[in-house]
C-alpha cells in the first residue's frame, strides 16, 4: 500500500495578489516562470496532486505585498472552509518592525494558522538574495519578534543557505520552545565538492538544535528538473545528519510545475525514501508534518 502523504509546502494565488507575478520578471532562484505568472487556484493544485496519496497539505506564504499580509490568510481560510483544502497555513509576518504582535494579533483568529515564514535567506549570487543581508537571521529585531511566536503557538519556517546555518543555530537555539523548519533542506545550490560539503556542514551544525525539522521540498529549485539522482542524495544525507524523524516532504508546487508533474516528483521523493525502510517512509510523508503543523 502507498504511504498517505502530507504536502507540507504548496502554493496557490491569485495573479492579482502577487506583486511578482504582475511586473516584468526579474532573475529568480527558479529561472524563468512565465508558465506560473497566472492564477494558479486549488482546484488546479487538487488535480495536479491528483493518485498522489497526499491526504493533507500545508499552504506556505508566496510574498503577497506586505500590507495584504492579512488578506493572504483570510483567503486561504475561506478557500479551505470552501473546499476541505489546506489544513495548515504559514502566514507572512514582518519580522523586521519594533514588535511583530500587532500584526500576529490580526491573524490568530484563523483557525489553520500554525506558522510564520518571512524569506531570510542571503547568498553572494545577486539572483539567489531575498534577505536584505546574510546576517539578517540574527538581526536583534528579528530575533526579539521571533522569541513572541512562542506565546501564539506558531512555528517559524526559516529559509537559509549553508553559510547563514551558525547564526540560523543561535537563533534556533535562544527559542527551544518553537518549532523552526528548515526550507527546500537547506538550499543545495549545486553538486561541487565545495558546496556539498558545506550543505552538509550546515546541516550537521543544525542538527544540534531538537527543534529543527527540515522540509524535503524544492530540490528542483536550482536545477529546473526534476533529478531523481540529486533527490535521492538529498534525502541520504539529511536522513543521516538529522533523521527522519526530523524531515517532511513538500511539493513546493507550482513552482516546480515549471519542470515537472506532481506524479513524477512524488515518485523520485518516494523511490529516494523508500531505500530507508517503512518507519522513515511514515515519518517523512506523514508523521512528522503532522506532529509540527497539526493539520486539520
Amino acid at each position: 500500500m502507498m504511504q498517505k502523504a502530507i504536502d507540507a509546502h504548496f502554493h496557490i494565488w491569485r495573479q492579482q495578489d502577487q506583486p511578482w507575478l504582475v511586473g516584468p520578471m526579474v532573475p529568480r532562484i527558479f529561472g524563468p516562470y512565465e508558465p506560473i505568472r497566472r492564477d494558479y487556484p486549488i482546484e488546479e493544485f487538487l488535480a495536479d496532486q491528483k493518485g498522489s496519496g497526499v491526504e493533507k497539505a500545508v499552504y506556505v506564504q508566496t510574498n503577497w505585498a506586505k500590507e495584504d499580509f492579512e488578506n493572504e490568510v483570510a483567503f486561504l481560510q475561506k478557500t479551505a472552509e470552501e473546499t476541505g483544502w489546506p489544513h495548515a497555513i504559514v502566514s507572512y509576518a514582518d519580522m523586521t518592525v519594533d514588535d511583530v504582535r500587532p500584526q500576529i494579533d490580526r491573524l490568530k483568529k484563523y483557525p489553520l494558522l500554525r506558522g510564520v515564514r518571512m524569506q531570510l535567506h542571503w547568498h553572494e549570487t545577486p539572483a539567489f538574495r531575498f534577505a536584505a543581508s546574510a546576517g539578517q537571521v540574527i538581526d536583534p529585531k528579528v530575533r526579539a519578534n521571533v522569541a513572541r511566536l512562542k506565546d501564539y503557538g506558531l512555528s517559524f519556517d526559516l529559509q537559509l543557505f549553508p553559510a547563514q546555518m551558525q547564526d540560523g543555530l543561535a537563533l534556533i537555539s535562544e527559542n527551544p520552545k518553537t518549532n523552526f523548519i528548515l526550507t527546500h533542506a537547506g538550499m543545495l545550490t549545486d553538486m561541487s565538492e565545495e558546496t556539498t560539503e558545506a550543505w552538509k556542514a550546515g546541516l550537521r551544525t543544525l542538527s544540534a538544535a531538537p527543534n529543527l525539522y527540515a522540509k524535503l521540498s524544492g530540490l528542483g529549485t536550482f536545477v529546473h528538473r526534476n533529478d531523481p539522482a540529486l533527490i535521492a542524495y538529498i534525502v541520504d544525507n539529511a536522513i543521516d545528519i538529522l533523521g527522519s524523524d526530523h524531515l517532511m516532504f513538500g511539493s513546493n508546487f507550482p513552482i516546480e510545475k515549471l519542470w515537472t508533474s506532481h506524479a513524477e516528483l512524488i515518485k523520485a521523493h518516494r523511490d529516494a525514501v523508500a531505500n530507508h525502510g517503512a518507519a522513515a517512509e511514515a515519518d517523512i510523508f506523514w508523521n512528522t508534518a503532522e506532529r509540527v503543523y497539526r493539520p486539520v
